[in-house]
């Protein structure tokens, strides 16, 4: 429980610089796809039925598009800039299917911070095994806020 306990919070904007790079790969496993087609009651068979999926041009199951979404918004929230930032706006195009079972290979940059308007974008690029880029994307965040202390102990369980 985090009741109790303080986080640490990402990066400050005047702690982040424009090149700033962050990889990370992440493997689809079963599990993870049948928690989120769990959690969101999706069943589009073109996700989870073999002999349907088969029968596309994709010839197999792919990974729901907002799942792979999941795993950019969550690296920013734990990584780049961290803990406490928050997703303004994104544009993110699947440019490949990725299948199940697939590593996907991301890569995050920042390419732009602007500190008037408490904002940077990061550039992001995904590749399958055969660094064939599946997604592409921009994600405009707005990273933590330095909080002030109110009167010490304000913010004490939190």
């Amino acid at each position: 429980m985090l009741l109790g306990k303080k986080r640490k919070l990402g990066r400050k904007i005047d702690e982040i610089s424009v090149g700033e790079k962050l990889t990370l790969t992440e493997k689809i496993e079963d599990k993870d796809l049948l928690l989120y087609l769990g959690l969101t009651d999706d069943a589009n068979p073109l996700f989870i039925q073999h002999d349907y999926a088969s029968q596309t041009p994709f010839e197999k199951p792919i990974v729901p598009a907002i799942m792979l979404t999941g795993m950019i918004t969550s690296a920013i929230s734990k990584y780049l800039p961290g803990p406490g930032s928050h997703i303004l706006s994104q544009n993110i195009e699947f440019k490949k299917p990725v299948y199940h079972y697939a590593s996907v290979h991301f890569l995050f940059e920042i390419i732009i911070v602007n500190q008037k308007q408490h904002m940077i974008t990061i550039k992001v690029t995904a590749t399958n095994e055969e660094n064939e880029t599946v997604i592409t994307g921009k994600i405009d965040v707005c990273p933590p806020h330095r909080l002030e202390m109110f009167n010490g102990s304000a913010l004490e369980n939190f």
